[in-house]
């Protein structure tokens, strides 16, 4: 079930969206203002974002562009009452991947989200390795049948490491892994493989995670333990 983020300060929006997306099989969760839709955001749990560009607090543009700079590359459809050129180039020139101008069709925003998950491909696959296992699709992990309570990016960074067992993997490749081409600063890295450790700790897999000196950081098999 895809994941959609609503960002939009109007309520009959946002209750029309949550219902029409739900019935087409999506998973809603829909936020007011700018603040709120970036923190969701961030967590890179969705799989597409919808924004509304005049939003209280933070308009859409700041969000989608500390979104970008911050190396979460979630497609995101923009929303606006304008119809200008220069606002639909301002707002794909910040990265936006699509653009409608309301009031526009429930039918071809649909169609337009169905695009940007296609253009996503499919979620990798999920790995079991003894007691963990990891699963990226659902952005979910469990040691030894207990839930981690992982946000979507750092469920993403465990599954690329999970997935090379055993290897260490240098910040860049991680970074091109999890982030998308490397695209955030590669000091951000060091802070969720802490993220990680401390809720992999919560559940008792606090050495899964180890640093390799001069390389990057080493998934052990659970078994080498």
């Amino acid at each position: 079930m895809p994941r959609v983020l609503v960002v939009d300060d109007e309520p009959g929006v946002r209750a029309a969206l949550s219902r029409g997306l739900g019935a087409e099989g999506m998973d809603v969760v829909a936020v007011a203002d700018g603040p709120a839709g970036l923190a969701q955001a961030e967590t890179g749990a969705f799989d597409v974002v919808v924004l509304d560009v005049v939003l209280p607090g933070l308009s859409g543009y700041r969000v989608l562009e500390r979104l970008r700079a911050g190396g979460v590359e979630t497609p995101v459809l923009m929303l606006s009452a304008k119809d200008g050129e220069v606002d639909q180039a301002d707002g794909l020139d910040l990265g936006a991947d699509g653009y409608l101008v309301k009031p526009f069709s429930f039918v071809v925003l649909v169609a337009q989200l169905r695009a940007l998950l296609r253009r996503r491909g499919p979620a990798p696959a999920r790995v079991v390795l003894g007691p963990l296992a990891v699963d990226p699709g659902a952005g979910t992990a469990s040691w030894e049948g207990r839930e981690v309570e992982l946000s979507g990016r750092e469920a993403a960074l465990l599954h690329a490491l999970a997935s090379r067992p055993g290897r260490a993997m240098t910040k860049d490749e991680l970074l091109a892994v999890v982030w998308g081409d490397g695209a955030a600063a590669r000091n951000v890295v060091e802070v969720y493989v802490g993220y990680l450790r401390r809720k992999l700790a919560a559940v008792g897999a606090g050495e899964l995670v180890t640093t390799v000196r001069g390389r990057g950081y080493r998934l052990d098999p659970p078994s080498a333990c």
